[in-house]
C-alpha cells in the first residue's frame, strides 16, 4: 500500500516520519514524495505534535531518484518535468517552512535527492558512516531546487566543490562544511536525537520556536521563492538535454558515461 511508503507516529508531543522503501534504500518517486509532503504538513497542523524527527528505514536514509523513475522520466513533457519539479519543491518546502523544529536523524548514506530532503531539515544528526552527496552533475542533471538552500548552509566555495564534483563526502566532512549539525555514533543516535527532542519539547515555547525558525528563515533567505521560481524551470529544462538523457541512459545500462 502506498502509505506504507512512510511512516508516522506520534509519541511525547515528537512526530517521527519514517521513510520505509527498505528494498529500494528509500530512493524517491513521485508516490514517496507526495506522501512525504503530506505527512509533514499533517505534522505541522497537528496541535499534539511539537517536534518532528525525519528517519528512514533500512541500511540508507535515502538513495535519491528510484531507478523505474529516473527511467520514466526520460520520455516526459515538458509540463511534466515542471510538475514533477514543482512537486519537490513543495516537499522541500515543506519541511523548511513547517511551523515545527524539524530534526534529520541520518544512519545511512544520503545521496542527490536524499542529501537534500536532509538538507532542508533544521537540525541533522549523522552516525559516522554516513555519505553525503550531491552526484547529479555526473549523471548529465543539475542539483537546482536544493542549491536554494545549501547556499544559506555553507560558503559559495564549497557549495561549488560539492556541487559542481558530485563527489561524496562523509558525516564528519559535512560536518565542517555546517551541512549537518552533530555527528552520533550509531549505537547511541536515537537516545540522543530523542533526548534532543524533549529538551525542545520541555524547555521551549511552542510559539517561539515557530517565530524563530520563520525569523532565521526569511532573514537569511529573503529571495527563496524567487530563486525556487528559476530552479524549477532549471530543473524540468536540463531534463530535456541530451546530456541528461545520454547520462541517464548509460546508468540505466550500468556503463561508463563518457563525457
Amino acid at each position: 500500500m502506498a502509505e506504507d511508503l512512510v511512516l508516522y507516529e506520534v509519541s511525547n508531543r515528537i512526530a517521527t516520519i519514517t521513510l520505509n522503501r527498505v528494498d529500494k534504500r528509500n530512493a524517491l518517486n513521485p508516490d514517496l514524495i507526495n506522501l512525504l509532503t503530506e505527512t509533514f504538513l499533517k505534522a505541522g497542523e497537528d496541535d499534539e505534535v511539537k517536534v518532528v524527527i525525519l528517519k528512514g528505514n533500512g541500511p540508507s536514509f535515502s538513495a535519491g531518484a528510484d531507478l523505474a523513475y529516473l527511467q520514466k522520466i526520460q520520455g516526459n513533457s515538458h509540463e511534466e518535468n515542471l510538475t514533477d519539479s514543482n512537486n519537490l519543491r513543495k516537499l522541500y518546502t515543506a519541511i523548511y517552512y513547517l511551523p515545527k523544529v524539524v530534526i534529520a536523524q541520518v544512519e545511512g548514506h544520503a545521496i542527490a535527492g536524499g542529501c537534500g530532503l536532509a538538507t532542508v531539515c533544521d537540525i541533522i544528526f549523522a552516525v559516522p558512516e554516513a555519505n553525503f552527496g550531491y552526484t547529479e552533475v555526473k549523471l548529465g542533471f543539475v542539483p537546482a531546487i536544493v542549491s536554494c538552500f545549501l547556499m544559506r548552509k555553507t560558503s559559495e566555495t564549497i557549495a561549488k566543490r560539492i556541487l559542481l564534483t558530485g563527489d561524496l563526502f562523509s558525516a564528519e566532512k559535512a560536518l565542517e562544511y555546517n551541512l549537518i549539525t552533530y555527528v552520533t555514533k550509531k549505537e547511541v543516535i536515537n537516545q540522543t536525537v530523542n533526548d534532543f527532542a524533549i529538551n525542545l519539547c520541555n524547555n521551549t515555547s511552542a510559539n517561539s520556536l515557530m517565530v524563530t525558525k520563520q525569523l532565521i528563515n526569511e532573514t537569511t533567505n529573503p529571495f527563496l521563492e524567487k530563486s525556487l521560481d528559476m530552479a524549477v524551470q532549471i530543473n524540468a529544462r536540463v531534463r530535456e538535454s541530451n546530456d541528461f538523457k545520454n547520462g541517464i541512459g548509460a546508468f540505466l545500462k550500468r556503463e561508463e558515461i563518457k563525457w
